[in-house]
């Protein structure tokens, strides 16, 4: 298990939302923004270091901040997830964080009770990766070890740390609660 205040939570949202058709962060559920709602369970699990991705003159970067979240602007995501994992992890990395806790923004149903489940199944010397699992697929949110940073650093493409998510101890959540916001059906 690994203590809330000695990791960094990470919420990456610079994605271009194209299968959206506007910016799907920004779109309501339960009358809040999607991505509200994500950063609302970092912020709850009380986290070292609250640290979100956007894009250059994104407004979600600007309701983040108003939560306490550090943002980073990520000037080139056409380059794909990878860029903003790297950018992310290089602030966790300065930030002296014993792990990373990594989350998406378009994740809105996740709560802080999946990620409680994620931070007592960590264990370094066991499990240095643990991450979220749907019918036996690793998945974020998911929960690095500070070991594994370098790694993350270098991940190109827009796949993320699938790859490294392949070892990873799974915690399970229902489908609903692990779903992601890609279209504006998957608001329903």
């Amino acid at each position: 298990m690994i203590e809330a205040n000695r990791i960094a939570a990470v919420l990456l949202a610079a994605g271009r939302s194209e299968r959206f058709g506007s910016d799907k962060l920004l779109a309501r559920v339960r009358g809040e923004p999607v991505a509200l709602m994500a950063a609302k369970t970092l912020v709850a699990i009380g986290p070292g270091r609250l640290i979100a991705v956007c894009r250059a003159g994104s407004e979600v970067a600007a309701i983040l901040s108003d939560f306490g979240f550090e943002i980073i602007v990520n000037a080139e995501p056409a380059r794909g997830l990878s860029s903003s994992l790297a950018l992310a992890i290089e602030r966790a990395d300065l930030s002296g964080a014993d792990a990373a806790l990594v989350t998406l923004g378009d994740m809105p149903f996740v709560g802080p009770e999946h990620i409680k489940s994620l931070l007592a199944a960590f264990d370094p010397a066991k499990a240095s990766i643990v991450a979220s699992g749907r019918d036996g697929t690793a998945m974020p949110p998911a929960l690095f070890a500070r070991s594994h940073f370098e790694a993350l650093r270098n991940i190109e493409g827009d796949r993320g740390a699938r790859a490294l998510l392949a070892g990873a101890l799974l915690v399970a959540g229902d489908s609903l609660e692990l779903a992601d916001i890609d279209r504006p059906e998957d608001l329903r």
